[in-house]
């Protein structure tokens, strides 16, 4: 069987023998046959590897972001509908399973390098399950050790974010100085770079989310994190091995990683591998073309707007892009477009046949569908069936980490940005402003995105850092960590409409797509064509799909429902059932 896969068949015994270990022995996971030999220590370190990190539903984690309008609004940002009896995410069992680990994996019957690698994986993780509880929650609990049900910390209060951190910092420093492979093959295990890598993730959080958020008062130290950050990404950079796919070339290279079944081993450190003949499979299809299940999740205009040209300029710098037809504005573009939504010759396979494929508008809101996860043969599309891998870890992040960190410094160079956003712009197809660092700041991302910063090489790295990890988990955490909660605000748009009654040809294949109306369809109707309704009202409810200047302009969706951003939000509430067994705990300020 693939070690990638043990994981899934052996988390349930390791834990079992987690919580027997203190009993009689038993023939088949005595506390001597599981931390005094390596194979046992491997056996328990498998149990970790589900931690968030199931391939099912991992390619629909920007569901709620400012860049995607989806079925409904989110009730955390909805005035009143989100409140501490909403959330359920105060929860701490895996951590008793790494802590039990790592406070019994002292067996010196195994050599100390071995115990050591295995717990630099218990270590990793645990900095991987403190790292979700500080962004979700703020302050909270260091617990280094299993508790006893006795124990009093089980009844004190949260510990200082500070605390938590350093805490954090030195096990992913223990990790990544103990976990001994540096290499797997099969890119589904945690290794000394996968370990950088995520301690690159961590640093540039903790590092930006304290020289933004100025009421920590903990700016002093935001350098020394940002430094931390640029540190590992470095040693992946010049010792790791990895590179930027570009095979197949630049229209298909950067899909490629998203879409293959085995994962592109020259980008990616880690991944979520599927396999038919285990059941693992993921739901990508599903999610993002079904017009029933999951979010139907389009991108905004005002998020496609920012996608460069082809030259390296932005495409905003025209000022006719707010009249542009859809099928003329994906032109042109930084080629990663085409390969992130439906535009152009896309097309997709049905019984074997290829079959022109414009967005759908029984799925869209905006017309701007995605398809960087999905796989193009219509066979996916009926339920959880994905067998393509989900990169948890690549390359690319690790060069934009580098990058940010580094401008966060003010030490970034012409040369530095060449080796990494350069590098990606290449990938992509951009041609210029690829070995220097940008001079001009871009008006429309200062507008819509980041109205405090006025430095050019950090609104282009937001920029590239946006457009390269679209769709892949980063967003809700980046627009914590930037202090940019207010963009959870923006309106819904979509494409430009210039007329009622008016079919348009998407993707210039010669066959009319879609059409919008108001009142009552137009007859005949065109065959083929999809009418949306975009009137007021539709009897005497208000209709969500509207057209910005009533019989044209951009695509709206859902703007008649307040969305209002509020700096409590920047932290979820502590749960109240938890808050009621220990009060001690206290509630995140805003939230009762």
């Amino acid at each position: 069987m693939k070690k990638q896969y043990i994981w899934l068949f052996l988390s349930i015994l390791a834990f079992a023998a987690c919580k027997k270990l203190d009993q009689v022995p038993e023939s088949t996971a005595t506390r001597e046959a599981v931390f005094g030999t390596e194979s046992g220590l491997r056996l328990y370190s498998n149990s970790f590897y589900g931690m968030g990190f199931l391939p099912k539903n991992s390619t629909s984690k920007d569901a709620m972001s400012d860049y995607l309008a989806v079925r409904s609004v989110n009730n955390f940002i909805r005035p009143g509908a989100f409140t501490s009896t909403s959330d359920t995410s105060w929860q701490w069992r895996d951590l008793r399973n790494i802590n039990y680990f790592i406070e019994n994996c002292n067996d010196p019957k195994v050599p100390v390098a071995i115990r050591n690698n295995y717990l630099g994986i218990a270590r990793y993780y645990r900095a991987y399950f403190y790292m979700e509880k500080v962004k979700r929650f703020g302050d909270v609990p260091w617990i280094g050790k299993p508790l006893d049900v006795n124990d009093p910390k089980l009844v004190a209060g949260r510990d200082k974010r500070e605390l938590v951190m350093d805490s954090v910092l030195a096990d992913i420093n223990f990790a990544c100085a103990n976990i001994t492979a540096t290499n797997d093959p099969s890119r589904t295990t945690v290794t000394k770079y996968v370990a950088y890598a995520y301690k690159s993730r961590i640093c540039l959080f903790e590092g930006t989310y304290r020289k933004y958020h100025t009421e920590l008062n903990l700016q002093a130290s935001a350098n020394t994190w940002l430094d931390n950050a640029a540190s590992a990404a470095k040693e992946i950079m010049d010792k790791g091995g990895y590179s930027i796919n570009t095979a197949g070339g630049a229209g298909v290279s950067y899909r490629q990683v998203f879409t293959s079944a085995a994962p592109v081993a020259a980008e990616v450190l880690q991944s979520a591998v599927a396999d038919v003949n285990l059941g693992v499979l993921n739901e990508a299809n599903w999610w993002w073309t079904s017009g029933t299940y999951g979010e139907k999740a389009s991108f905004t205009r005002t998020f496609i707007n920012t996608y460069l040209k082809l030259d390296g300029t932005p495409y905003t710098n025209d000022p006719s892009y707010r009249t542009q037809l859809f099928k003329d504005e994906v032109k042109n573009r930084d080629l990663r477009l085409k390969q992130t939504i439906r535009s152009g010759d896309y097309k997709r396979i049905s019984n074997g046949v290829q079959v022109p494929a414009p967005p759908v508008f029984s799925y869209t809101f905006t017309g701007y569908q995605p398809i960087k996860w999905t796989l193009d043969d219509m066979y996916y599309d009926a339920g959880a069936l994905n067998i393509n891998a989900i990169a948890l870890f690549r390359y690319a992040e690790v060069l934009l980490n580098y990058a940010e960190a580094k401008a966060e410094l003010g030490t970034l160079t012409d040369a530095e940005w060449a080796s990494t956003i350069g590098v990606l712009r290449s990938r992509a197809g951009i041609t210029g402003g690829l070995n220097t660092k940008p001079v001009v700041a871009d008006p429309y991302l200062i507008a819509n995105y980041f109205p405090g910063i006025a430095d050019p090489t950090i609104l282009e790295i937001r920029r590239e850092r946006g457009i390269e990890l679209s769709l892949e988990g980063f967003r809700f955490s980046d627009i914590l960590r930037w202090k940019r909660g207010a963009l959870m605000n923006q309106e819904w748009n979509g494409f430009y409409v210039p007329a009622l009654n008016t079919p348009m040809d998407l993707n210039e294949d010669g066959i009319l797509d879609v059409a919008f109306f108001q009142g009552t369809p137009p007859t005949p109707a065109v065959a083929g064509v999809t009418y949306v309704n975009v009137s007021p009202t539709i009897g005497a409810a208000v209709n969500s799909q509207r057209l910005k200047s009533n019989t044209s302009g951009e695509l709206t969706w859902m703007n008649e429902i307040v969305r209002q951003w509020d700096d409590k939000m920047y932290y979820y509430p502590i749960p109240q059932a938890d808050l009621q067994r220990n009060p001690a705990l206290g509630q995140n300020a805003g939230w009762q």
